[in-house]
């Protein structure tokens, strides 16, 4: 077992030294991958996922509403957009200049979904128990409540409102209008798709298994394509409504549907499958400044108790399963029905799906409020974020750009077409963990790029770091800042030909040398260490920092702990907060000694064991130094050193004197002194005849003295005519043993 286990741990310790290793001297910090990229803050700058940076396209926010949820978008022919809303549930109207308007305002509690027809017709479907209203510019009556407060905006008169159709069910999800202004209704509770005519004539489309119908979306034959919630359907639904399934996503709720062209069909899934199919309703994060608990009535449950950070009001729905568990995903249903899934994350939320003027797919996305471009598997650049929570709605605007909505706040935004003409990207923290002098960047760089740095003493930069100072990267591009422990740089892309990148930035710093620190230093006997056999050095290097930036750890193998009363093991933990390699000296000192004597140096394990027998019997310190040296040039390597407690060695057995035994009566009187000349008697045993061993106490039973007297009968069976042999030992407080015997001889 013990040689399997050290075979084991030779294998895994050989392959963790093949993949790391750890640098000394001048050090880098590099970011060049779109991981790296993301743990910093842009603005105007997109970040590609092959690991750069670029300019992103114009992104700017156009209207803020006072509702806190925007829950779908729609735009006119003239490029005005309306925003359907929650808390409070309204219509805004916002104009290409971002004038913003309220049309709309139901005695329901939000407004779910919106479609426009070609003639300006605004539809609107109200939650929960709501309605479908048809809004228009001062043709009908409204059935809007009147607005009586002053704290809120005035209704338009202008327009007007009238009740399109009443589906009677829960939940209305979504609106579709086809070629003809026949309008598409998606449900919850009973997973129904109606159809409204324009002239008014409705009808049961479609009836799934599903709970719930999520989302629509027409193709260009006709079909009607629809995503579920509670197994992650897409359908394929017929003119005449005859559904097929094209895929069960992985994902149990279908959150957005976009189609190009070319007749892909583009799903985006959240949330993860459970035995269930009453799915859980769940709000999209609100902001985490303003706590309560609400009781939202959610499909197939009366009600179920949310705790969240805002205030929705009494009975408001939320849209279903957005919450981060499982993250989210997107799938491609190519024209010949082939599904794959294009793109992944384990945070993001894809609430939205549209396609730019360049036909490339984005995703809205929450609970961080990013937009993504995705191009292909495992090709998408992370495009900009939004001061929101929750992107969740894209609708066409003029000139070819779109409008996005959020939540958390409820904004709408307009995103262009052609990139910024200025971004920057500030990078994350870097913490070297020591005070540190900072010397040259290596960048690699496109187009009209400028580089600045500032350093600083605590890891937020707002609280008195050194102001930003420019890099001259046409000359030696020293970063000139103070030294210090945390550093930051930030790169300024400038529209021009070419275009403005940035693959990658590594600075170079050397970090001062701070001697080794101790923790403990632990004397354990009667154990042996034995080391790992390495393949090249006694440590490993693993990129990883409390603040999430790379730098070396160092991890050092366990030893292999034997049990050996004859030795004694020193162990010992340290750490430098260079990461320095470290080589180790122990000395020992007797009690009432004032010179310490070398044990053993030049000892690169953090452990050492050695025979017990080497040293007299008595107490001893023992004492550990490290140095760096190693990793410094001679003259620079700092040492440490710790004392351990005091313990004992005592390698000699007691002595067994005087020891006695006759037989008379049945009975064999034993009598003998035990002497240890260092520690204390711990106890006794004797054996008759070559039985069993039994424990025997000393006269006056406390065994607590280095001297103890044994007086002790037994009986004996058959006689005092047999011979006898009486063996006994006796054991110090070390375990170190000795024995003896008496004969006796038969009458």
């Amino acid at each position: 077992m013990q040689a399997s286990l050290r075979s084991f741990l030779v294998v895994v310790f050989a392959t963790f030294f093949s993949i790391f290793s750890f640098a000394e001297g001048t050090r880098t910090w590099e970011q060049s991958k779109f991981e790296d990229f993301g743990k910093g803050t842009t603005n105007g700058v997109a970040i590609r996922s092959s690991g750069y940076l670029e300019l992103a396209p114009t992104f700017k926010a156009i209207a803020t509403t006072p509702s806190t949820y925007i829950w779908a978008i729609a735009s006119d022919k003239s490029g005005n957009v309306y925003a359907a809303t929650g808390s409070p549930a309204r219509i805004y109207r916002i104009s290409p200049d971002g004038q913003s308007t309220v049309i709309f305002e139901p005695q329901e509690l939000q407004v779910q979904a919106l479609a426009v027809d070609k003639n300006g017709a605004i539809f609107a479907a109200t939650n929960p128990d709501g309605k479908v209203y048809r809004i228009e510019h001062g043709t009908a009556k409204s059935n809007a409540s009147p607005n009586t407060s002053k704290d809120k905006p005035t209704v338009d008169p202008n327009w007007t409102s009238s009740v399109y159709f009443d589906p009677g069910t829960k939940y209305i999800w979504d609106l579709e209008l086809d070629n003809n202004g026949t309008l598409y209704i998606a449900t919850g509770d009973t997973g129904e798709i109606f159809r409204v005519t324009s002239k008014g004539e409705h009808s049961v489309f479609f009836k799934s298994d599903e709970a719930h119908i999520r989302v629509l979306a027409f193709d260009a034959k006709g079909n009607l394509i629809a995503g579920s919630d509670g197994s992650g359907l897409i359908y394929r639904i017929s003119p005449t409504g005859e559904g097929f399934v094209l895929y069960s996503a992985t994902k149990k709720e279908i959150t957005a549907l976009a189609i190009d062209d070319k007749g892909n069909i583009y799903a985006a899934g959240v949330g993860e499958k459970r035995a269930s199919t009453a799915p859980q309703i769940l709000p999209v994060n609100p902001p985490p400044s303003a706590p309560t608990a609400v009781a939202v009535p959610g499909p197939g449950q009366p009600t179920i108790s949310i705790t969240t950070g805002a205030v929705l009001p009494r009975g408001v729905t939320p849209m279903p399963n957005l919450t981060t568990a499982g993250g989210s995903e997107i799938y491609r249903i190519a024209a010949d029905g082939s599904p794959t899934r294009i793109w992944n994350s384990r945070d993001d939320l894809v609430y939205a799906l549209a396609f730019d003027t360049n036909g490339k797919l984005l995703a809205g996305t929450g609970n961080q409020g990013h937009i993504y471009a995705i191009s292909s598997e495992d090709d998408f650049t992370d495009l900009l974020k939004a001061s929101a929570t929750q992107v969740t709605g894209f609708a066409k605007a003029a000139n070819g750009g779109l409008y996005a909505s959020t939540s958390n706040l409820g904004k709408i935004f307009l995103l262009g077409g052609s990139p910024e003409t200025e971004g920057t990207y500030e990078s994350d923290v870097f913490d070297a963990r020591i005070f540190s002098r900072w010397g040259h960047a290596e960048t690699r760089t496109t187009g009209n790029v400028e580089l600045l740095a500032r350093s600083g003493n605590v890891d937020n930069p707002d609280r008195n770091w050194s102001a930003w100072t420019k890099v001259d990267l046409q000359k030696d591009a020293e970063l000139n800042v103070p030294l210090a422990r945390f550093v930051q740089w930030k790169a300024v892309l400038h529209a021009g030909n070419p275009a403005p990148k940035v693959d990658s930035v590594r600075l170079n710093y050397l970090s001062k040398n701070v001697a080794p620190d101790f923790d403990d230093v632990t004397i354990q006997p009667g154990v042996r260490y034995q080391s790992v056999p390495k393949s090249s050095s006694s440590d490993i290097s693993i990129s990883t920092s409390a603040s999430g930036s790379p730098s070396p750890v160092r991890f050092d193998p366990p030893p292999i702990t034997q049990h050996d009363s004859d030795s004694i093991g020193v162990k010992w933990t340290v750490h430098d907060d260079n990461d320095d390699q470290m080589v180790y000296s122990i000395y020992y000192r007797g009690e009432d000694e004032k010179r310490w004597l070398l044990l053993k140096d030049k000892i690169t394990d953090k452990f050492y064991a050695f025979d017990a027998s080497l040293l007299p019997d008595g107490g001893y310190t023992v004492k550990v130094v490290a140095s760096d040296a190693p990793s410094h040039s001679p003259g620079d390597a700092l040492t440490a050193e710790k004392e351990s407690s005091r313990f004992e060695v005592d390698s000699t057995p007691p002595r067994i004197e005087a020891l006695s035994a006759t037989a008379g009566n049945s009975q064999i009187h034993v009598t003998f002194h035990a002497i240890d000349s260092f520690s204390l008697i711990d106890h006794a045993e004797y054996s008759v005849d070559a039985g069993d061993w039994h424990f025997i106490e000393p006269v006056g039973q406390l065994s607590d003295s280095k001297t103890e007297n044994y007086d002790f009968k037994l009986p004996i069976s058959g006689g005092d005519a047999d011979d006898h042999v009486v063996v006994v030992r006796v054991y110090d407080r070390y375990d170190n043993m000795s024995s003896a015997k008496a004969v006796i001889h038969g009458k």
